[in-house]
């Protein structure tokens, strides 16, 4: 795959291609359905494909005081990209200048000027341009005028469910992590950063990582513990793991907190990249009468962890 970043005053040389445009948050199998129709655009048509995207939430641009909560950072987006085999991916530098943009004006100087983009598949509620005020029949009728051919996606449903990145969202937020990893294709991940805690679990015989994701705007599933993977940057291999999140009532914490206990690992990681992946939700968060009555639970808890991951395994 061809990546290309892309902002305003940019000139950049690509063959003439089939693209999509949108968000894609998550890559999920709606958007992996809308890239397929792409794909088999261009090869109908003898051009490369390519799907448009943007460096940041055009919300952040339009609001300044707006912290978005995303399903995938942009370096996953891209990786993601990559596996769906798509010629090229388009990282469009999203500023105050673009956003200005009517819809007609960005498909000609940004789509037909620059990207050299012939036919162009719109996802079936996807909108674009300021204040995304027009629709598919005004985008037919820009591209008649500019020379390109405009079509429209039809939904992905699963299980009568239109998969998008807000029914994902809604999903992680109640905890449901497997509905939320089939609308997905994958397990959800969040990328943090290892930071110095408490060290309660250590002094209960559960030591912890805990997690610091603001850097990556990425949405935290509901409050509880779960089964997770976990990989540390610039490694191959994912370990199995428990995972809290919650406030930590039995300690009377104050604030959400992400600790992970990774299962017979010891070494010292603070300051270096994670990645957790969410396998199932073993049980929502809840106070005990004491320390010691938690380390019973969290012995419980390993041993769900580690029955699901048998039962993945089994599963494979």
């Amino acid at each position: 795959m061809n990546t290309i970043k892309l902002g305003i005053d940019s000139e950049v040389d690509v063959k003439p291609c089939v693209a999509t445009i949108g968000f894609f948050d998550g890559v999920h199998r709606g958007h992996k359905y809308l890239i397929d129709h792409v794909k088999a655009e261009a090869a109908e048509d003898g051009l490369e494909s390519m799907v448009i995207t943007f460096d940041r939430h055009p919300r952040q641009v339009l609001h300044s005081d707006y912290v978005p909560q995303l399903l995938s950072t942009t370096e996953s987006k891209l990786i993601l990209f990559a596996l769906t085999k798509v010629d090229n991916a388009v990282l469009l530098h999203f500023d105050k200048q673009m956003a200005a943009f009517t819809a007609k004006e960005f498909m000609e100087k940004i789509l037909r000027d620059k990207l050299n983009v012939k036919k162009l598949v719109i996802g079936y509620d996807h909108r674009f341009g300021h204040d995304r005020a027009e629709g598919f029949d005004e985008y037919v009728r820009y591209g008649r005028e500019l020379g390109i051919e405009v079509v429209r996606n039809n939904a992905f449903e699963l299980n009568g469910v239109k998969v998008s990145s807000s029914v994902v969202r809604s999903f992680l937020q109640e905890g449901e992590i497997e509905l939320a990893n089939n609308c997905l294709g994958y397990p959800y991940i969040i990328t943090g950063e290892v930071v110095e805690g408490e060290q309660n679990g250590r002094k209960i015989g559960y030591p912890t990582a805990n997690l610091d994701t603001k850097e990556s705007h990425q949405l935290i599933p509901a409050a509880g513990v779960y089964a997770v993977k976990v990989r540390l940057n610039g490694t191959m291999s994912w370990r199995p793991a428990m995972m809290n999140i919650g406030s930590r009532p039995t300690f009377n914490g104050k604030g959400n907190t992400i600790e992970i206990n990774i299962f017979n690992f010891d070494d010292d990681i603070y300051g270096q990249q994670l990645q957790v992946a969410f396998i199932h939700r073993i049980r929502e968060e809840q106070k005990f009468s004491s320390p010691e009555a938690l380390a019973e639970q969290l012995a419980e808890d390993r041993r769900m962890v580690e029955k699901q991951f048998r039962k993945e395994i089994d599963d494979e």
